[in-house]
């Protein structure tokens, strides 16, 4: 690997701020802590140009370089998971239920590392912002409202990039592809009202647990015979709570969800099948039924060109073949969207090696690959914005 040799020599640096990190999880948008971690770990490297409460405890700090050109925008995500951690480690999470459970910790860290590089050395032209951003995990999502803030315009952004670990792939390898490479996400929530009563005499009730039950299987044929089989769509049902003891019908159930698409055609479809679907059988089995969708992030859809360019940096960090160009896209979701639906830019993944998947209670950052993507992060700026160019 051609991992920056200034930056492999504050490797062990690298390692202390992310377990400092990691052991300090914070949830949703109150980040406050972990921002002023990355200030204090900004204003050491010289940088002075830091806005922060953006999205209420994000972050952006400019990096100047010699001379005049455009501004190139790298962007970690900062928050955890609402998860128990089971990893055992030494700096396992302080925090109860919560944990580090996607990376985060070392996504900071990765960014926190190309900016010390950056501002030592400025062996560029225009300038870097680096967007330390709250609230992936949860919607309505940090990145949506950082955008929204316009920092794309306040700090003249014009292309920006963003990198996410991924345990199961090579160590050091990076992933990416053109076009949709996560999915767009929706939530629904069905809230059902029958007539409770005694077990016994489910005669006199309008039950609302066979409702949930007949929508839950009605949902199915959404996927199943509404959409083409060539496509991607996932719809399920991830919760059903009702009842309260074994001889009560109870008066109400509620039935959650998640829609995953690409395809705004799609999505339209999904929602109004589930309008028909639940309608018809709330019919069908006397009962009352509201349906509510909540519209998340929509589909990260990488830009070619910027893409194209992503691919040669991680070339020359890790080898032409430790970089995937096609990588299949996925079903998750990543609010980078919205920063990919203001400006052409690219989202990789990063490979370290095998582990607990994402999201899993064990689940840990490989602090060797954070050399690795400070690297990433410090050369597609030196790429992008040469001084010589």
């Amino acid at each position: 690997m051609a991992i920056i040799n200034r930056i492999a020599g504050f490797a062990e640096d690298m390692t202390v701020w992310r377990r400092h990190l990691h052991q300090r999880p914070e949830l949703g948008f109150d980040c406050h802590q972990t921002a002023a971690f990355v200030v204090e770990r900004l204003r050491e490297f010289g940088i002075s140009e830091i806005e922060t409460g953006i999205a209420q405890s994000g972050v952006v700090a400019v990096i100047e370089g010699h001379g005049p050109g455009p501004t190139i925008g790298l962007r970690a995500d900062m928050d955890a998971l609402p998860i128990e951690e089971t990893t055992g480690v030494p700096y396992a999470s302080q925090t109860q239920g919560a944990m580090h459970a996607c990376g985060h910790d070392g996504h900071t860290t990765m960014l926190l590392g190309a900016a010390r590089y950056l501002a030592e050395t400025r062996n560029f032209k225009g300038r870097v912002a680096l967007i330390f951003q709250p609230s992936e995990e949860a919607g309505p999502g940090g990145g949506r409202i950082m955008v929204e803030d316009g920092i794309m315009e306040r700090f003249g952004i014009e292309q920006v990039y963003a990198l996410h670990t991924m345990p199961g792939d090579a160590e050091g390898r990076f992933a990416t592809t053109p076009g949709p490479i996560m999915a767009a996400v929706d939530t629904f929530h069905i809230d059902i009202t029958g007539q409770g009563g005694h077990g016994a005499f489910p005669h006199h009730t309008r039950d609302p647990v066979v409702a949930a039950a007949g929508m839950v299987q009605a949902i199915q044929t959404i996927v199943s015979r509404n959409h083409h089989a060539l496509q991607d769509l996932v719809v399920s049902v991830t919760q059903i709570h009702t009842g309260s003891a074994e001889n009560i019908v109870p008066e109400t159930a509620y039935v959650n969800g998640t829609i995953r698409t690409f395809a705004p055609d799609v999505q339209r479809m999904v929602h109004t099948r589930l309008q028909e679907i639940i309608a018809g059988q709330a019919a069908s089995y006397g009962v009352e039924a509201a349906l509510r969708i909540e519209v998340g992030y929509p589909a990260t859809v990488n830009h070619a060109d910027q893409t194209a360019f992503a691919a040669e940096v991680a070339g020359e960090v890790s080898g032409a073949d430790m970089v995937q160009t096609d990588r299949q896209r996925e079903m998750g979701a990543e609010d980078f969207a919205f920063m990919l639906n203001a400006r052409p830019g690219a989202y990789l993944f990063l490979g370290q090696g095998e582990g607990p998947a994402l999201h899993h209670p064990g689940f840990d950052f490989n602090d060797a690959v954070a050399p690795v993507g400070a690297s990433f992060f410090a050369r597609l700026v030196e790429r992008a914005q040469p001084l010589n160019g």
